[in-house]
């Protein structure tokens, strides 16, 4: 017990307790949540890209968000309906792989190629455009100005929010599916589309999926990132 004690990287385990404390607070926590946000409605996007279309997506300062597309096909609508917490979970779980190699780079293009393509393609509303654009130079100033230890420090802050916020917004809905199952967003829409299988499963399978890339991420950030 003491050797799993000394390999614990407590630096890890502060910024998920910072993660838990700021995304708690209120009005600036909402605004560093959007960034899991961006992420779950891409996933959406992207997904439906292949042999569907993006008509729009929206980003709202309580953290919601919605993507508006259409599908040739009920595989198409499928996919995407079930794209959103597991591209955010993965995400979060790679942002860790990558911080734990020190490699800081692929992760900052990662996020600005999602707010990129979004700030360009499919976002409209006012508040979703200010988020893209201020969050979008924060990330650009580390790129290229930001200095070693700020640039480490930054992304295993987003790296943690996005591992709470993936196992939150999962756990949050796989509540609802039981609770509301007719409005119950994703999980909804998959029952909705498969018809037999109800929203309670697609709920399970969201928070299922998210505490696989959790304890994926934990084990890669807890025991490789720096003490």
């Amino acid at each position: 017990m003491s050797r799993i004690k000394e390999l614990i990287s407590w630096k890890f385990l502060l910024f998920i307790a910072i993660a838990i404390i700021l995304t708690n607070v209120p009005i600036i926590g909402n605004y560093f949540r959007v960034v899991n946000t961006v992420i779950h409605e891409s996933g959406h996007a992207i997904v439906a890209l292949f042999g569907g279309k993006v008509h729009e997506i929206s980003l709202f300062m309580n953290t919601e968000g919605v993507t508006y597309t259409s599908h040739s096909s009920w595989f198409g609508g499928f996919f995407t309906g079930g794209a959103g917490y597991v591209f955010s979970s993965f995400i979060a779980f790679l942002s860790f792989w990558f911080i734990s190699r020190k490699q800081y780079k692929p992760i900052i293009i990662i996020l600005l190629a999602l707010i990129g393509l979004n700030l360009i393609f499919w976002v409209r509303n006012f508040y979703g455009i200010f988020w893209l654009i201020t969050f979008g130079a924060a990330f650009i100033f580390l790129l290229f100005k930001g200095t070693a230890a700020i640039v480490e420090h930054f992304l295993l802050m987003i790296a943690s929010i996005l591992l709470v916020e993936s196992i939150g917004s999962s756990f949050t809905i796989f509540l609802l599916s039981f609770t509301q199952p007719y409005s119950a967003g994703d999980a909804t829409g998959l029952a909705q589309s498969t018809h037999f299988i109800p929203a309670q499963f697609w709920g399970i399978v969201f928070l299922c999926q998210a505490l696989g890339f959790a304890i994926a991420g934990f084990k890669v950030g807890a025991y490789r990132i720096n003490k």
